[in-house]
């Protein structure tokens, strides 16, 4: 297999060189970039077509959120992932990052072990959250406002008993005990919920009921 190819973003040189050091000395993943600015990671992302991105959020230029768009959304074909680190485990860069198509939200204190262990969760096609990031999700779906709307796609009354279980953060077998269903009939539930949404795992379902104002 080949090595997994990862770019480092962050307006620090001290902290881009402590990932380069520990990313280049662990077998099967090299850096092959740095970016000290939103826009430099762009365009180092558009030349050297990474695997993964390692993305400071508080960039001067451009930001990493919008970097993080630009990368995600903005270039055809391009099949980079990004992971969001930062020191601010604030509600909007979680929102945020994840709006813009982010892979994955780490706080920059995580272990060594933690981030390779991302980082190789991610470019196996896995979605990666901080424990502080799932709980700012939940926060943020049960302080939400009722103004804050958006259509959603069918879904059937089930469904939509499910996905606002999932959203209040219930474990499979917790909603399976307050539907009276079982655990099978949940996960089917929540898999066709992620068909639906278009989303890969459960962070994508609280965003979703928290876009779509369901309480």
């Amino acid at each position: 297999m080949s090595d997994i190819r990862v770019v480092v973003a962050d307006d620090q040189v001290l902290v881009r060189g402590s990932f380069r050091l520990l990313i280049n000395h662990t077998p099967g993943l090299v850096c092959v970039g740095e970016a000290g600015t939103g826009r430099e990671a762009v365009e180092v992302v558009r030349r050297e077509h990474p695997d993964i991105v390692l993305m400071d959020i508080r960039m001067p230029d451009m930001d990493g959120i919008e970097a993080t768009r630009e990368i995600c959304q903005g270039i055809p074909g391009l099949d980079t992932k990004v992971i969001v680190l930062t020191t601010f485990d604030l509600r909007e860069y979680v929102l945020g990052a994840l709006r813009a198509g982010a892979q994955g939200f780490l706080m920059k204190e995580a272990l060594p072990e933690e981030l390779i262990a991302g980082i190789r969760h991610v470019a196996e096609g896995g979605r990666l959250l901080a424990p502080t990031a799932q709980g700012q999700l939940i926060d943020a779906y049960v302080e939400m406002p009722e103004r804050q709307v958006t259509p959603l796609p069918h879904i059937t009354g089930r469904e939509r008993e499910v996905l606002i279980l999932v959203a209040r953060g219930l474990s499979n077998d917790q909603i399976a005990a307050d539907l009276g269903v079982s655990i099978s009939t949940v996960k089917t539930h929540v898999n066709r919920l992620l068909a639906k949404f278009n989303g890969r795992d459960r962070s994508h379902l609280v965003i979703a009921a928290y876009e779509g104002g369901l309480r």
